[in-house]
């Protein structure tokens, strides 16, 4: 039996890597990235940190503190901004530097990993905004019919 080098260990492990499997990494790491906070975070830092812009998220890349990223996503929580930041630098998608001020300013900026992943992120939050209309006509579509489908009986079942 041949023996593997710890690199070709990895080679292999990456090879057999299949998100369909629970206990798949790459599918631990999905499960972080489909989250609405990361998508949105990505995209954050993926800009210039202003909506105001356009929707296309289309400026340059740049760090954003702690601060401007809470302001900026609207209903984040403090901890839960601090969980998903957290988990991202551990990922090394993103990485933190605090400077020595009064108050500790810190700030949060893509990695070259996170620029990877950035444009795929960026790419289906445009897909939302863009669609929304057809999802929403569909969705009322979908509750006319289910709500007319409904029998008494049924209901009462």
């Amino acid at each position: 039996m041949a023996t593997m080098t710890a690199a070709q260990k990895r080679a292999q492990a990456r090879a057999e890597y299949d998100a369909f499997l629970a206990e798949c990494p790459s599918r631990q790491l999905l499960d972080r990235l489909s989250d609405k906070w990361v998508a949105l975070i990505l995209a954050a830092l993926g800009n210039d940190g202003s909506h105001r812009f356009g929707a296309d998220c289309a400026g340059e890349p740049r760090a954003l503190r702690y601060s401007e990223l809470s302001r900026l996503l609207a209903g984040v929580s403090q901890k839960m901004l601090t969980q998903t930041l957290r988990a991202l630098e551990r990922d090394g998608l993103i990485t933190r530097t605090a400077m020595p001020t009064v108050p500790v300013t810190v700030s949060y900026e893509l990695t070259e990993l996170g620029r990877s992943l950035h444009q795929t992120m960026r790419g289906l939050k445009i897909w939302a905004q863009a669609h929304m209309d057809d999802v929403f006509a569909n969705r009322e579509t979908y509750d006319t019919r289910a709500s007319g489908e409904r029998t008494p009986s049924a209901a009462g079942a």
